[in-house]
């Protein structure tokens, strides 16, 4: 039912003119998941412009049982943040860096900083906050937060759930919960920021965090590999992780296609070789040690892993310049993966021992469905996330290569459960994967989530049909 105009002027008068918006065209553009697969609806767009505000807003709503969807940049793309009614609720406004210390190494920020300005932010005080995503310039801290996200640099840092400190969530019930505590020891009770994390705004309502912050790298060196198979960029990753230990920080691999994508599609990009090979990977060694010379010691490293076979062919950046253009192959290729046609992808994880089975028994299991279909199984090696994407076969209609979406999520996500992973790695359930939720987290823990949700929000205002099925009435 339509919000009722006693309850629409009781939050307008909470955010007033600047974050009231009921004009249906200018909340369209907020409407639509980033890869235009989920489209949705609300009675009107919410933006809070205090913490002390988003509480409010929720407590109003869910006096009225009406439904929340929080929204960060809107870079998701599951669909967790597209509202099907009720209000959507964008953190846009809050975005403050709070605090930063320096001897402490932490940053305290609002939940809607943009990823990128927490980046700078980091970098001017002398420090690095290491989260990095091809969204970076557009994601907002929360949405990363809620989603878990993971990005490059996982290998070395962990994910955002480990760069995080403490949080200040808004409660469904109105109230305010101050977790921003910047501490490393905290033996106080149960962890609770851990329960919003991943969460996806089903819970309540990230609206600050403290974060942890790292010191600045003074040397890195970036190479571009080509190999035969994953199988032999299994072994390189094993012994460059063997020589170099923390100071190796990203190891990204790509297929051949996708290498092709990113050449013929985005601008000011090339092949670094002459001959082309099945298998490529991109590496980063970075460490904050001062007489250090990383790219003599990664060119070193890679000497023996010719003689041993692993490698075909090898590049090392011999500026910052050359490894932005190396990096721009593997990032743009989601991009061009756009381009290039239809395409069904999948987010999953497995163990990284399983990485090179998976790929091949995978990638068989597809072609024999539809044969000729173009993978493009890509991601970071370095902590099992692969983006095992499929482009349609070039003689075949993309409505009919699209209709085997359903097909090939069961095979893929069924391949990564065989082996021991999870069927969704870095861009969370949203309302895309519920369903998956039910085959493959049944039982016990779902219960468990359940159970969680039905306590932290029993009246299901918050996000709902996200990541579970409804849990209102028990």
């Amino acid at each position: 039912m339509p919000l009722s105009a006693n309850i629409l002027q009781s939050l307008h008068s909470i955010v007033g003119d600047t974050g009231f918006v009921t004009k249906q065209s200018e909340i369209a553009p907020f409407l639509v998941e980033s890869r235009n697969k989920f489209h949705g609806k609300c009675d009107a767009l919410i933006k809070p412009a205090t913490p002390q505000e988003v509480a409010e807003v929720l407590a109003a709503c869910n006096d009225h049982d009406i439904p929340v969807v929080p929204q960060g940049g809107n870079t998701g793309h599951c669909g967790g943040a597209v509202p099907n009614g009720g209000i959507l609720l964008n953190l846009s406004r809050l975005n403050h860096i709070r605090e930063i210390d320096a001897l402490n190494a932490t940053i305290s920020v609002d939940a809607g900083c943009i990823l990128h300005n927490i980046q700078t932010a980091a970098d001017q005080a002398g420090l690095y906050f290491p989260l990095s995503l091809a969204a970076q310039g557009s994601c907002q801290i929360g949405g990363n937060l809620a989603t878990n996200a993971g990005g490059i640099h996982v290998l070395r840092y962990g994910n955002t759930r480990e760069l995080t400190l403490g949080l200040e969530v808004a409660l469904p019930d109105g109230r305010l919960w101050n977790g921003m505590r910047a501490l490393r020891k905290d033996n106080t009770g149960y962890d609770l920021k851990h329960l919003f994390i991943g969460s996806e705004g089903t819970l309540g309502v990230i609206t600050g965090a403290v974060l942890k912050l790292s010191a600045k790298p003074k040397d890195h060196a970036t190479a571009f590999l080509g190999a035969l198979s994953p199988a032999d960029l299994m072994e390189v990753f094993a012994l460059l992780r063997e020589q170099f230990g923390e100071e190796l920080t990203a190891f990204e691999i790509m297929p051949r296609f996708g290498l092709e994508i990113s050449i013929k599609h985005m601008t000011g990009t090339r092949d670094p070789f002459h001959t082309p090979y099945h298998w490529y990977a991109v590496v980063d060694i970075a460490t904050s040690r001062p007489d250090s010379d990383l790219q003599s010691d990664l060119e070193d490293a890679l000497h023996p892993l010719f003689d041993r076979g692993f490698l075909q062919n090898a590049t090392v950046a011999q500026d910052m310049e050359q490894a932005n253009q190396l990096w721009a192959l593997r990032e743009n290729m989601s991009e061009a993966q756009k381009r290039e046609g239809g395409s069904i992808k999948h987010d999953v994880s497995v163990p990284v021992s399983k990485i090179a089975e998976f790929i091949e028994e995978t990638s068989h299991m597809i072609g024999n469905i539809v044969p000729n279909s173009r993978i493009c199984a890509f991601g970071h090696m370095g902590d099992g996330n692969i983006h095992f994407n499929i482009s349609q076969p070039e003689e075949m209609k993309k409505v009919s290569f699209l209709a085997h979406w359903n097909d090939f999520n069961e095979i893929v996500h069924e391949m990564a459960e065989k082996v021991g992973g999870s069927f969704s790695a870095e861009h969370g359930i949203g309302q895309l994967k519920t369903e998956e939720m039910e085959l493959f987290r049944g039982g016990v823990e779902l219960d468990m989530m359940r159970a969680l949700k039905q306590t932290f929000d029993p009246n299901n205002i918050m996000n709902p049909g996200k990541v579970i099925k409804d849990t209102k009435g028990g």
